[in-house]
């Protein structure tokens, strides 16, 4: 829908309209608007930092245009001893934009270890619990194609395969709840330029900048690449060139799903049979732990050389039982039957 229609023009805010007329500004929304078609109801996670507030303005003129309910949500971790402060001023600039956001806040006990993983997880859950409540199946997220370039040299320094490396995608579902992530081909110049021009403002994290998470190292390391050229526009071409592979190989393993499984919807129980374990090594992987996924219902695969270990068993042992992503996986005779622990 064009913005040089009069009546699309009056349902934006005054305060946001204005802030389109700039000619960089607008050339990113339509950018964004041509990358991100939803007609459907969403959430926003905003953090505060330049992508989620840039991701904040951008979806609020969107969804306004397309007659979509926006709602947004700031996760307050406390984590730091400022978190709260900041969510709480970060709740009162986006209400001088005619943007109402909740702030959520994560309650008890932090982990001493893996703090960054564990935050994300309970980020997500607590988001996926507004949208079961409010009857929304879309959030979107803010990461952008530096997160694109991280993920991928993480992934690699992991020792990941082609799923692993790939794995940040434009959209991806988890327990039947969406994340778009519609940024990944925004740069973070730009949305730092969004946030600047239109709020003055955005979170900087003094944890964006702590060596002790790899994410820190690995965007050290990728800054050290540019100043010895790395060419991010290759990088970008070459991730998306993977990207497509992978595509060959899910449906490969959507057809092994298909042809070789039976799920019991009842008794939440998947049998394989062995021409399940016929296929190519990283067809049989990725199905495998698809199937675990689905029966033991958790948010994330598990790890890949937990599954390894035990297709190792099952291809080398006659009689084989063990659990892991909260399922019982035995084999009996020939097949594999998965059920979820009770």
């Amino acid at each position: 829908m064009s913005l040089k229609n009069l009546s699309v023009k009056n349902k934006i805010p005054k305060i946001l309209i204005e802030k389109l007329d700039n000619k960089k500004v607008n050339l990113l929304y339509k950018k964004f608007e041509k990358s991100f078609k939803l007609d459907e109801n969403f959430i926003v996670a905003v953090s505060g930092g330049s992508d989620s507030l840039a991701l904040a303005y951008l979806s609020k003129i969107y969804a306004t245009i397309n007659n979509l309910r926006s709602e947004y949500f700031i996760i307050d971790h406390r984590i730091r001893s400022e978190s709260t402060s900041e969510a709480k001023l970060v709740k009162n600039l986006l209400k001088k934009f005619h943007i109402k956001a909740e702030i959520l806040t994560w309650l008890g006990k932090k982990p001493m270890n893996n703090i960054q993983s564990v935050a994300r997880n309970k980020r997500y859950e607590l988001l996926f619990k507004k949208c079961k409540k409010n009857k929304i199946k879309n959030i979107l997220i803010g990461h952008h194609q530096d997160d694109l370039f991280e993920n991928f040299f993480i992934r690699f320094l992991r020792g990941s395969g082609l799923r692993g490396l790939v794995s940040l995608d434009k959209k991806t579902k988890i327990s039947g709840i969406n994340l778009y992530r519609p940024l990944l081909n925004f740069k973070k110049n730009d949305l730092i330029f969004l946030s600047k021009y239109i709020f003055n403002f955005y979170v900087d994290d003094p944890s964006n900048r702590d060596e002790k998470y790899q994410r820190i190292k690995v965007r050290k390391l990728i800054k050290g690449l540019n100043g010895k050229g790395l060419d991010k526009s290759k990088l970008y071409k070459s991730i998306i060139n993977l990207k497509d592979s992978d595509e060959t190989i899910k449906f490969y393993v959507r057809q092994n799903l298909i042809n070789n499984t039976h799920y019991s919807l009842k008794k939440n129980k998947l049998i394989l049979n062995q021409e399940f374990f016929s296929q190519p090594h990283e067809v049989v992987f990725r199905a495998l732990s698809d199937s675990i996924k689905l029966v033991g219902k958790k948010y994330y695969l598990s790890r890949g050389k937990k599954i390894d270990k035990i297709i190792t068993q099952i291809q080398n042992d006659a009689f084989f039982k063990g659990t892991l992503g909260g399922c019982i996986i035995e084999k009996v005779n020939q097949t594999l039957i998965i059920t979820k622990e009770t």
